[in-house]
């Protein structure tokens, strides 16, 4: 829904989503004369540049890092490195808030004063240069802001609007698990988006339908009603799956059915689907319950709450993080 234009076929369109606390960092620290070195602490790469020509004329492992270097162009050496708690392909977001934490580290270091909105605009631009096909706006406000938010997407541009849900109660009832096969978000969002061009009709009434699903989660959330939040996650995963093929797969069907025998009320892959996490929301009293069955099916439960914060920099003489 959030990719552009799609949305501007759907009037009201509107994307719901909250931050979880699995965190993506960047720190550069100035180096003397014009070296370039690019790490990655989870991705375990280290790649060292003479200047930024060198590192321009090149293809480097640490893509992310090295198109937002391109973009923001500092005339001095620096040593930037990234580190994402996320697992690889999760669909959490981790690469955009990676590129959030990027994006403004460099903004610091260049001394460009940016303001959140153009921020986004920039990351989201620069990960579909790095990922080659379109990108979608909301996955980077959660790191911008935290909480829980309502992306309105409109002709006038895109809107965020913080949604006052008590996040203390989020907390006791959602579960997060990897399933322990990455995703391919490009690759589900690119099928799912030639469709719609294309004038499948199925596809555009699943979005009529979503977009509605959406509306109705945003007011059930500021109403604090659980029970229409799960029947709603419900009726937006049995939609989404028939949006393209591999959207789901047998692992996260059986996580999601022994989840339910458990006790859990709804759940739904987060992002493109096709592997990565499945959110769970249950009762209160069944959220160990739910957690210690989808670890026994072999799902790796992920430590996480609602992050209330969201980007934050510091800057201290030798580093900026």
């Amino acid at each position: 829904m959030d990719l552009w234009p799609l949305y501007l076929f759907h009037p009201g369109a509107v994307t719901v989503n909250f931050a979880v606390n699995v965190f993506a960092r960047c720190k550069i620290k100035r180096l003397p004369g014009r070296k370039i070195r690019l790490i990655s602490r989870d991705g375990g790469l280290r790649e060292l540049y003479s200047n930024l020509a060198e590192l321009c004329a090149c293809k480097p492992k640490h893509a992310l890092a090295s198109n937002l270097t391109r973009f923001f162009a500092p005339p001095d050496g620096f040593e930037i490195e990234t580190h994402s708690e996320s697992p690889a392909g999760a669909g959490i977001s981790g690469s955009s808030a990676l590129m959030i934490a990027t994006t403004a580290a460099l903004a610091r270091l260049t001394g460009r004063e940016i303001e959140p909105e153009k921020m986004r605009e920039i990351a989201q631009n620069v990960e579909a240069q790095v990922i080659n096909v379109p990108t979608g706006c909301q996955d980077y406000y959660p790191a911008l802001y935290g909480g829980v938010n309502a992306i309105h997407l409109a002709p006038d541009g895109i809107h965020r609007q913080a949604i006052h849900v008590d996040a203390d109660e989020l907390d006791r009832r959602f579960v997060l698990a990897y399933t322990g096969a990455p995703r391919q978000s490009g690759i589900n969002n690119w099928k799912v988006f030639q469709a719609h061009i294309n004038g499948d009709r199925k596809v555009f009434r699943n979005f009529e339908c979503i977009g509605e699903i959406a509306r109705a989660m945003h007011k059930a959330l500021d109403e604090a009603d659980w029970e229409d939040i799960a029947r709603l996650l419900r009726e937006e995963w049995k939609l989404r799956r028939t949006n393209a093929p591999r959207i789901t797969t047998p692992a996260i069907d059986r996580l999601i059915n022994v989840a339910r025998r458990n006790g859990a009320q709804a759940a739904k892959v987060c992002g493109a689907g096709g592997g990565g996490c499945v959110v769970f929301l249950c009762q209160p009293e069944a959220r160990q319950r739910v957690a210690a069955a989808v670890a026994r099916q072999g799902g790796q439960v992920l430590p996480a709450r609602v992050a209330r914060e969201g980007l934050t920099v510091s800057e201290r003489p030798e580093s900026i993080s």
